[in-house]
């Protein structure tokens, strides 16, 4: 599904929904991550919550492709 959808004639990419579904998912994770005090391992949080995006974004690409037809 990395082809184009119509939301109300707009068409918007696939990509883009994959990336905000990722989003969704790394608000609560990031909001869990300092709640439980890891990231004072952290070196450098604003590229860690990078990488956390990235690898949730390539994590919703692959279960989707799976899934979906």
């Amino acid at each position: 599904m990395m082809g184009e959808i119509d939301l109300c004639g707009v068409f918007v990419p696939g990509l883009a929904l994959w990336m905000a579904a990722a989003f969704a998912l790394s608000l609560p994770l990031r909001r869990l991550l300092a709640a439980t005090g890891l990231y004072r391992l952290v070196w450098h949080r604003p590229l860690f919550d990078l990488a956390l995006y990235v690898v949730l974004l390539g994590g919703v690409v692959t279960l989707a492709h799976r899934t979906l037809p």
